[in-house]
């Protein structure tokens, strides 16, 4: 399982690397104007779509169905139950696409209502956005062909696929003297990769014999419970784009570049995310089905705590991060062309705030797998919505003072009001339980991002300045990387005194 766990994870970890090549060059060349705003919200719709019916609710329903199959029906059924699912997956995605199309002016407006006192940046919008938003029907193919792929224990090349993505936004902008602006450059870029996702994907799921095809769909049983569990996996996907959906009407009524800021931010945080929390959640949930379907409780109870404490492992140290000296990072990646340090102040405020947060980024994918194995829905639907109310109530309180730094915040309270309800019902359900031995390790893991934290603040703010004070060129590039080496090393040693390399091998084992 960590083998799945760190290919995915490594894989997706290049994709970062590529995204934030491909973010540097974005702001190097959008800036955090208005064209940059534009094109944020034509990525941002068909993501959020993306997030509800493909990688959220469709993964929830369909893995552990698919799992079970495998193992009860043989191939022959999974292949069976996969092709109508495919069916009825481009049916629906085909007319949600002709309708966003056709009623794509009333779209923006729904969804960046602030928009509509910036004729530019509305028509910018309109134009981007149709543009991009095929992508969504290209990606939930791309969703299937992955969730396939993970339950046959195959995890690279949907981990590699986001990778398409950022190359071809970056080829799209070195090119974009062709086009009308660069934020048209960008948007076709996006359109792009999604015919090469699919292309990818399509070709090692072929590989594997298991290529869905169109069939005539037919509601057996399979199907039915597959859409009685995709229902309330839906509503519980929609709780956090809701939240998202939110952060853009707001931010749109926000200064110029608020929503820049907050994608900059965003793209950071994702990272550990990402890399950490998805790859995590994304190989233990097939984990655990497969566990649980050949009635190996205790197995699934331990998986699921080995990978909670890699993902407390390798998160640690973006948290601090984050928080303690998120200025330097946004200085250090971004200030370059049109974006300016201004701008690089506003993203590092908003990290530190989605930095709050982080720990219930990564770790709710592993958590609502004690759900979601046993084919439960749902509950992680319920705590869900109750995070996103949460989140709303939070964004109206904190958006006056703290402007787009508040709706990062808001997100932040509500994810961590999501995880707390989840983690509860689990130890109630007794799929989970919070030993001496658990707590023994949180406390732990305090500990070593409290030594880490002294360490950078003390780096950034004595150690940094004296090292590199006749340093002018690559100063901030250079602060970043001596913060990197001196965290990285506090870091390992307060592991190995906190917790032995005994734990370590363990771990790992």
């Amino acid at each position: 399982m960590f083998r799945g766990i760190f290919t995915f994870g490594g894989f997706t970890l290049l994709s970062r690397i590529a995204g934030f090549a491909r973010d540097i060059v974005m702001a190097a060349i959008l800036g955090a104007g208005p064209l940059a705003d534009a094109f944020v919200v034509a990525q941002r719709l068909p993501n959020h779509f993306r997030a509800i019916f493909a990688e959220g609710a469709f993964n929830a329903a369909f893995v552990p169905a698919y799992a079970h199959l495998r193992g009860g029906a043989g191939e022959a059924g999974a292949k069976r139950f996969a092709d109508r699912i495919f069916t009825m997956l481009l049916i629906v995605q085909a007319l949600l696409l002709v309708l966003a199309l056709v009623f794509m002016p009333q779209l923006i407006t729904l969804l960046a209502p602030g928009f509509s006192d910036d004729p530019e940046r509305r028509s910018l919008a309109i134009e981007l956005t149709r543009i991009t938003f095929p992508y969504l029907l290209l990606i939930t193919v791309v969703t299937l062909y992955g969730a396939i792929l993970n339950v046959m224990n195959r995890y690279a090349t949907a981990a590699a696929a986001p990778i398409l993505l950022n190359l071809s936004i970056m080829v799209a902008l070195a090119l974009a003297a062709f086009f009308p602006t660069a934020g048209h450059a960008a948007a076709w870029g996006v359109l792009v990769a999604g015919v090469l996702e699919v292309l990818l994907l399509a070709v090692d799921v072929g590989r594997q014999g298991a290529l869905p095809r169109l069939t005539w769909p037919q509601f057996d049983a399979d199907v039915r419970s597959f859409f009685r569990s995709l229902a309330p996996a839906t509503i519980g996907s929609m709780g956090p784009q809701i939240a998202a959906f939110a952060d853009t009407i707001i931010g749109s009524f926000l200064a110029t570049g608020a929503l820049a800021a907050l994608y900059y931010a965003d793209r950071l945080n994702q990272l550990p995310i990402g890399v950490i929390g998805v790859a995590a959640g994304t190989v233990l949930l097939p984990a655990m089905s497969k566990l649980l379907a050949a009635g190996d409780e205790q197995g699934a109870a331990n998986a699921q705590r080995r990978v909670f404490n890699l993902t407390l492992l390798l998160t640690m140290p973006f948290l601090v991060a984050f928080l303690v000296v998120p200025d330097t990072i946004m200085r250090a990646l971004f200030v370059r062309g049109a974006f300016s340090p201004a701008d690089a102040a506003n993203a590092a405020s908003t990290l530190a705030a989605y930095a709050v947060g982080l720990l219930p980024f990564v770790l709710l994918r592993s958590a609502v797998a004690s759900f979601l194995a046993r084919k439960d829905t749902a509950t992680p639907a319920k705590a869900a919505l109750i995070g996103v109310g949460v989140n709303i109530a939070a964004k109206v309180a904190l958006v006056g003072t703290l402007a787009q730094a508040g709706l990062a915040l808001a997100t932040a309270i509500g994810a961590w009001v999501n995880l707390l309800i989840v983690l509860w019902l689990a130890a109630r359900a007794k799929y989970l339980t919070f030993d001496r031995s658990m707590q023994l390790v949180i406390l732990k893991f305090a500990v070593a991002a409290l030594l880490l934290t002294a360490a950078l603040w003390a780096t950034a703010r004595f150690g940094a300045p004296q090292l590199l004070s006749n340093v002018s060129a690559g100063r901030e590039e250079l602060t970043l990387a001596l913060l990197v080496i001196v965290g990285a090393v506090t870091y390992v040693v307060a592991i190995i005194a906190l917790f032995g390399r005994r734990w370590m091998t363990l771990l790992i084992r």
